[in-house]
């Protein structure tokens, strides 16, 4: 499939009375079929890697302090605490807060909460991410997509000189490997598809994906909205995360950006 090539790591639902978000964004029912085999899909196996150079991106020190908005099964939170970062990793899926609970080590911890609505004091981390269309690139009305309050959310949580790393997926790569099985609303700048998954059983279900790209310059304006400063903005391929100048041809960018001090 293309778009976001599997099922991202939702984290985009509104929050009840309660605190706790209520069962209704369309990624639920996914992740609650694909549960562990989420990690067999091939875009998952550089962890490593994309963890090693977000922590020279990010600047972070041992002890340093992340929140992982949209963490999923906890693959990138786990990769960072074992680096020796304290690290607070978040999704709206149930199921996979349960997988990374059970993966969990010292100095990574979740909890099951909104990326619109977090559940953290202002300016408590270091760092704030969110990467393979998580908590930002999910949307909840396919036909508005409105992820500027997940980065502004982010924004709000990391203290001033506090980075931010994003992952979105590109609209020019989007454009020009659209598949028979891809319906791009280029009004919204959103790809739908009906997508097969496989669960850890191998058993086979479809799934409605939707998918928000971007380019470059709207990754700019919303950090600006955000109060952030551009660090790095590059075109990145999963486990292949490096400093290479926007392209037409890589399926994602990666926004490296700064709260401006004030």
């Amino acid at each position: 499939m293309s778009g976001s090539a599997v099922p991202g790591e939702s984290s985009s639902a509104a929050t009840g009375s309660s605190g706790e978000p209520p069962r209704h964004h369309w990624f639920e029912p996914l992740a609650d079929f694909v549960g562990p085999a989420y990690l067999r899909y091939s875009f998952t196996k550089g962890t490593e890697q994309e963890a090693a150079f977000l922590i020279d991106a990010l600047e972070l020190e041992a002890g340093a302090r992340v929140l992982d908005v949209g963490c999923g099964p906890g693959r990138h939170s786990h990769a960072l605490a074992r680096h020796g970062c304290r690290v607070v990793g978040i999704d709206i899926a149930e199921r996979f807060v349960t997988l990374a609970k059970a993966e969990a080590r010292v100095g990574a911890v979740f909890a099951r909460a909104d990326a619109r609505a977090l559940p953290v004091r202002g300016q408590r981390f270091d760092a704030a991410i969110s990467l393979c269309q998580g908590g930002f690139g999910l949307p909840t009305d396919p036909t508005a997509p409105n992820d500027a309050p997940i980065l502004a959310a982010m924004a709000d949580a990391v203290r001033p000189g506090g980075r931010i790393a994003l992952s979105a997926f590109s609209s020019y790569f989007m454009v020009r490997h659209l598949e028979d099985s891809d319906d791009f609303d280029a009004a919204a700048g959103v790809n739908h598809e009906l997508a097969p998954v496989k669960d850890a059983d191998g058993d086979e279900r479809s799934f409605d994906l939707w998918t928000a790209c971007y380019t470059p310059r709207e990754l700019r304006l919303l950090a600006a909205q955000a109060g952030l400063d551009v660090v790095g903005l590059w075109s990145v391929t999963p486990g292949k995360y490096e400093r290479r100048t926007p392209d037409l041809s890589t399926p994602e960018f990666l926004l490296i950006a700064e709260r401006v001090a004030s």
